[in-house]
């Protein structure tokens, strides 16, 4: 209905019901009711092989004037887009923190779609706010474990919030800043807070010249935002070095008075609990310590790693968490929850008063209104997702799914350990480690005592490189990379593998294929006969 004229008709059509039951977008959705794995692995099939080949299939600044058929515009998107897409879902995409979902959220997402409730206030979602503050309860539940009296006070009570529904870790994170600092700079004297006069108004009133924060250099790029957002400015982030990809808490300490001496504010240390690039855990614990010694706020980014909770075998390495001011976690990483929910979760119910706003046609005081604490206005009711599945697959369901992710991870460590031509750079503390090609001659040249390391390992860089490339345009298989610091070659940064192990339907078998595809990649390469040729030239000048 390309050339056809805007009806009043087709439009009510548009809105009421579909053209006909054979069209293109009922036949898609019986597909993907019917077996959501092979409609992708057939219509996922990179027709385009470069983004700048797929810009040119989305290149028009054009409106389209007149309406066309949905049938029609669903065989557009096919051919367009889902061809091209990422296929998440399969076994051997292993390179990032997006996974394969439960069959059960597409019928989920039709409902939500279809009801499109907003969450910020209650009229128009009346059911979804007790749902979403029973949820935030349940998640608050697994991280400081509350008794059942302080839930039944605090749950659904308008003058307290256990957390906030976020799009994601970003604006989790984000909160739970603008959260710590609006505490830290409350009202005082003539000053009536941060949030009414202004940062400039704050410092004078504390008599501080910056308010500063630290982390570890692993610490999430939304960490930048945050206190660029918040007016405290990136440079007032004190990044902490790591020892064996986690902060020391001597470290933190010191750096934190020594912040102070020069006439500055803390306003809170980060930890990690699975940090993106290689899954560790900071010392949670002893973080807190810290935290309470230098007066500041602790928040947990655990947006990946918050799920190991649901194990019982695991829980133990986030020991501490429970004593964070504020945990951010992502529901959809490890509990299998579609894109756009993220959470940050409170210790204090009573926190998030530090950035409750009203207005007069909504968010009215004494309303329960969700919109009232969250960074966030209009948003959808994605706590239904995570409602569900807490439901469908149970705490023992969670833990099954995180244990074996770990179980996994170690077994694919101990297959790259045992394999002469791969080195493992970073074992896994959750269900990431990192990796790289490097020959077994090259191995035994590193160790040598004239060997220069840092001409090897730009060599391997390249090297990693082109293998991580050429298996990702292939399609058959997907890992990242990432460069990384580490003890071995202290001056030094590696290129390396990046993999990450969530997919319940990745097998031992898929994760062999994937090395071997890589030994057969790296094979034909003129990055490794360059390597080969550069060692030769090394031994006959050492000999």
């Amino acid at each position: 209905m390309s050339n056809a004229e805007a009806s009043l008709e087709h439009l009510f059509r548009v809105f009421t019901m579909p053209e006909h039951k054979d069209s293109t977008l009922s036949q898609i959705e019986q597909h993907l009711s019917d077996n959501l794995s092979d409609f992708l692995s057939r219509h996922v099939v990179a027709k385009r092989t470069s983004l700048e080949e797929i810009e040119q299939d989305f290149n028009n600044a054009q409106l389209p004037l007149q309406p066309e058929f949905v049938s029609t515009h669903a065989e557009h998107l096919l051919e367009k887009l889902v061809t091209n897409s990422v296929n998440t879902y399969a076994p051997t995409f292993i390179g990032h923190m997006t996974s394969a979902l439960p069959y059960f959220h597409l019928s989920l997402a039709k409902l939500l779609v279809g009801l499109n409730q907003n969450l910020v206030k209650i009229e128009t979602s009346k059911a979804f706010t007790p749902l979403e503050r029973q949820v935030l309860g349940m998640m608050h539940n697994l991280v400081y474990e509350q008794t059942d009296a302080f839930y039944a006070s605090h749950l659904h009570s308008a003058a307290h919030s256990l957390g906030a529904f976020c799009s994601g870790g970003t604006v989790a994170n984000v909160t739970a800043l603008w959260v710590a600092r609006n505490l830290k700079l409350a009202p005082k004297g003539t000053f009536k807070g941060v949030s009414r006069d202004g940062l400039a108004a704050a410092y004078k009133a504390y008599d501080i010249n910056n308010l500063g924060l630290i982390c570890s250099k692993r610490g999430h790029y939304s960490l930048g935002k945050a206190v660029d957002l918040l007016g405290i400015g990136r440079a007032n982030i004190l990044h902490a070095s790591v020892d064996s990809h986690t902060l020391d808490p001597k470290e933190v300490l010191a750096l934190g008075k020594a912040y102070k001496a020069q006439g500055n504010e803390l306003l809170a240390i980060v930890g990690v609990a699975g940090t993106t690039e290689t899954g560790h855990i900071d010392p949670l614990d002893e973080l807190a310590d810290v935290a309470q010694e230098l007066g500041c706020w602790f928040h947990v980014d655990a947006a990946w790693g918050g799920a190991t909770l649901f194990s019982d075998t695991y829980r133990s390495l986030l020991k501490g968490i429970e004593r964070a001011d504020s945990v951010t976690l992502d529901a959809h990483k490890q509990m299998y929850v579609p894109m756009g929910a993220g959470m940050t979760l409170f210790k204090d119910p009573a926190a998030s008063a530090a950035v409750r706003h009203h207005a007069q046609y909504i968010l009215r005081k004494g309303s329960k209104d969700l919109g009232s604490t969250t960074l966030e206005g209009s948003r959808n009711g994605m706590a239904m997702m995570v409602y569900s599945s807490l439901h469908v697959l149970g705490k023992s369901g969670y833990q099954l799914l995180i244990d074996q992710s770990i179980e996994k991870a170690n077994t694919f460590a101990d297959m790259i350990k045992a394999h002469p031509d791969f080195e493992l750079i970073t074992e896994p503390t959750l269900s990431l480690l990192t990796y790289r090609y490097c020959p077994a001659q090259v191995q035994t040249f590193l160790k040598s005592d004239q060997c220069e390391t840092n001409l090897i390992n730009e060599h391997l860089d390249n090297l990693t490189k082109a293998i991580q490339k050429q298996q990702r345009e292939a399609g058959k298989s997907f890992v990242s990379r990432t460069r990384l610091g580490i003890n071995t070659y202290p001056d030094e940064c590696l290129t390396v593998f990046r993999v990450v192990i969530a997919n319940p339907l990745t097998t031992v078998g898929h994760l062999e294929n994937i090395l071997n595809e890589q030994v057969e990649i790296a094979i034909n390469q003129p990055q490794l006969t360059t390597l080969l040729s550069y060692l030769q030239s090394e031994d006959n000048a050492i000999a």
